[in-house]
């Protein structure tokens, strides 16, 4: 089912970047960050792959990966600083979350925030929703884009380094393509893991 899944994305992601170059791959990593799970573990390699045939440079890739990854999450940000924190405060209780861990996440974001964005643009699943996070924090928006930038331009330069060693053999080899969802499914076990103790400690403390 996850080869299919992969197959499936590959088909319009591949010519997407085809036809329109750097700012395809803009575009579709900047819908990646804006919380919509498209696999960056497709967009950046094929973006290698160009490299390889001397379409692309990994610098330009990279970049042009890591300024998507900003504007994606700029949209993100907005609406968990616009629209998230309130419903969070009004239905928040609904599910666990209390005014005390609305003041506990503002207090993290403010000092833990760079590096906290910096270490999840380097995660998958996490890197597509930090931002909504960041946003409901209301985080600094400078050190949150810099930080943004840098985490991601890294990760979406090892991505595309991977299918420029690839080569011609990209297209053909969706072995590492599944090996790296593998980590999805890894991060998710772990949110799984939090939530259960989330709900866990609120129990807890309600007895």
């Amino acid at each position: 089912m996850l080869d299919a899944l992969i197959a499936w994305c590959a088909t319009w992601i591949v010519p997407a970047i085809a036809a329109a170059g750097y700012p395809g791959v803009v575009a579709l990593m900047a819908i990646e960050s804006a919380c919509i799970p498209l696999p960056s573990e497709i967009i950046m390699p094929f973006a290698g792959y160009l490299v390889s045939t001397g379409r692309f440079t990994l610098i330009g890739a990279a970049t042009a990966g890591a300024l998507g990854c900003n504007i994606g999450s700029a949209l993100a940000y907005w609406v968990g600083a616009r629209g998230g924190r309130p419903m969070v405060e009004k239905w928040g209780r609904y599910i666990l979350l209390s005014p005390h861990d609305m003041a506990l996440a503002d207090r993290f974001f403010a000092r833990w925030g760079g590096p906290a964005v910096f270490i999840a643009r380097l995660l998958p699943v996490v890197r597509t929703f930090i931002a909504l996070l960041a946003g409901i924090a209301r985080m600094p928006q400078v050190p949150f884009h810099l930080y943004t930038f840098v985490g991601s331009w890294i990760w979406c330069y090892a991505l595309a380094y991977i299918g420029y060693a690839l080569g011609e053999r990209w297209n053909a080899n969706s072995g590492f393509r599944a090996i790296l969802h593998q980590l999805d499914y890894l991060i998710v076990g772990l949110g799984v893991a939090i939530v259960a103790w989330w709900v866990w400690r609120h129990l807890r403390r309600t007895r």
